[in-house]
């Protein structure tokens, strides 16, 4: 059973994750040959105080 554990900043909306959850699957099941009902992904988002760019916060630099 495939698993993709994805990580992004804040702030997507539901459309944008459903999109990412789709595109996902579908690579994994083109790239692996894993059947799509095997196939399981999570979104974790990050506050944009808990994610580091170049040692600045999201927030800080108005991500």
């Amino acid at each position: 059973m495939p698993f993709a554990q994805i990580y992004m900043i804040e702030g997507r909306t539901e459309e944008q994750k459903r999109a990412v959850i789709e595109n996902v699957s579908q690579a994994l099941v083109d790239a692996v040959g894993a059947p799509k009902e095997a196939v399981r992904v999570w979104i974790q988002e990050v506050p944009k105080t808990d994610w580091g760019i170049a040692g600045r916060t999201a927030k800080d630099l108005g991500r």
